[in-house]
């Protein structure tokens, strides 16, 4: 790290941040003059038994018996395409226990029967959305971690990475990646979620609707990093400073203000998620983390930390990421996030069997510390049942909620309701709409509905 006394600013900044632009030695054949040992004649005995008992058999007994579906909450899976870098169908042998499998390899494939992925894909600006509804338990693996970008993913040099954080500080400093990693780090876990998560369903909602397309604005897992509050302190704040505004280093050059208060705190400048490098998409070699703010506000590629009085007043937090009241007023910095949850299975485009147990599971997540309770309802909202929390329950993140459940054939409506640990409850949409609105345009933090049809198809709950 150095410090940049001369100038307050990094290289190429304008004090208004203006543009500037194999085979191990474990595969080793083994020597020609290997010990014979009785264990090993009877296991090549037992062997060579079992290969001609199994020839004499006939050829049905011979193939593996198939395991009959579950009769509850299935849906006719697609073929999937080829797995990317790893295994394909062609390659999956009629009996496995006849044939040998792949080798090891330089990095993990899914199986090909197991095709997560985002949607939609390809755009420069905009989203892209986790699948909710095919994770279990409550970490998003890393390159399902939903997408927002104002201007493309950011491709940085690691070794040309610098931060520069200055303004009401003693000493203004730039830090480069290295001087980040050697500085003392912290791991937690947390959730993201963009502020404009829920929009789509809100605004123009669809029957045919997802847990992905709904709500896939929203991630989580660990984060690695140096706590904002050590930097802070290497620095030196001054009294004054009550606002950072931090800046991200993208073509879009994304700014947003934060509150001093919460760079002392939580806050940290992260390098590594889910116990990796971050992603490019994610903000790589490093970004700003705020656990419980808006997306928005955490600063992907974060290149600059002004110390100032007051927040920028930047594009996106003016003309945008500010929300629109029912009484004509709107609410600005409004960073923390909600009480939320959301049911992903069952969902569209699940198809029921009557009868049969199933289980009624989602997640729920707030701005505000802990998940005190999901209550779910399977009639609409006139009666709960308090759904199991799966442990440890941690704080700003998601937390996995499961209930059994035993469809009876019969028309019904599925409702989560979260409660965190302020007291505060996850509104009705018509609550909701009563209070903020229907201009407002960003944290949708009302009940999500599913409704079953008398076929047992599950649909979104439009207007539910």
């Amino acid at each position: 790290m150095r410090e940049d006394g001369a100038t307050g600013r990094g290289k190429g900044d304008t004090a208004n941040g203006g543009a500037t632009n194999g085979t191990s030695s474990d595969d080793a054949p083994e020597p020609r003059n290997a010990r014979v040992t009785r264990r090993g004649l009877i296991a090549v005995a037992a062997a060579s038994a079992g290969g001609a008992i199994l020839a004499r058999l006939p050829a049905e007994a011979q193939t593996p018996t198939t395991r009959p579906s579950s009769p509850g909450a299935t849906t006719q899976a697609p073929t999937p395409p080829p797995a990317a870098g790893g295994f394909d169908l062609a390659s999956v042998p009629t009996d496995p226990t006849r044939a040998p499998g792949p080798p090891t390899s330089a990095l993990g494939a899914r199986s090909p029967f197991e095709t997560p992925a985002r949607a939609p894909v390809g755009v420069l600006s905009g989203s892209s959305y986790t699948p909710l509804h095919q994770l279990t338990g409550t970490v998003t693996p890393s390159d399902l971690v939903f997408e927002r970008h104002h201007a493309g993913v950011a491709l940085i040099d690691p070794a040309k990475y610098e931060l520069l954080i200055h303004g009401l500080v003693d000493r203004p400093t730039v830090f480069t990646l290295d001087d980040l990693r050697r500085l003392p780090h912290v791991s937690l876990s947390c959730f993201l979620e963009c502020s404009g998560n829920g929009r789509g369903a809100f605004k123009t909602p669809k029957r045919e609707m997802t847990p992905q397309a709904i709500d896939g604005l929203t991630s989580s897992g660990e984060w690695t990093g140096v706590p904002l509050a050590v930097l802070f302190h290497e620095v030196g704040v001054r009294r004054g400073a009550s606002w950072f505004r931090a800046e991200g280093g993208d073509a879009s050059r994304l700014s947003r203000s934060v509150p001093v208060e919460k760079g002392l705190g939580d806050a940290m400048i992260a390098f590594a998620f889910n116990g990796e490098p971050l992603r490019p998409a994610n903000g790589y070699p490093a970004r700003l983390l705020l656990p419980g703010y808006e997306g928005n506000a955490n600063i992907k590629w974060v290149r600059r930390i002004e110390l100032a009085d007051g927040p920028g007043m930047f594009r996106d937090e003016t003309s945008k990421y500010t929300d629109p009241l029912a009484n004509g007023t709107a609410r600005q910095f409004s960073l923390v996030m909600d009480a939320k949850s959301i049911i992903t299975a069952p969902a569209h485009p699940v198809r029921l069997a009557p009868n049969v147990w199933t289980q009624i599971t989602g997640i729920a997540w707030t701005g505000r510390g802990k998940i005190t309770r999901v209550d779910v309802s399977t009639d609409g909202g006139a009666n709960w049942l308090v759904a199991e929390l799966q442990e440890p329950v941690m704080s700003l993140a998601h937390t996995r909620f499961r209930l059994p459940w035993k469809w009876d054939g019969k028309p019904a409506v599925l409702m989560s309701r979260a409660v965190d640990e302020t007291g505060a409850v996850q509104p009705t949409l018509a609550e909701f709409r009563a209070k903020r609105g229907a201009g407002t345009d960003y944290h949708f933090s009302y009940i999500r509905a599913w409704v079953v049809e008398p076929d047992g198809q599950v649909f979104f709950g439009v207007d539910v």
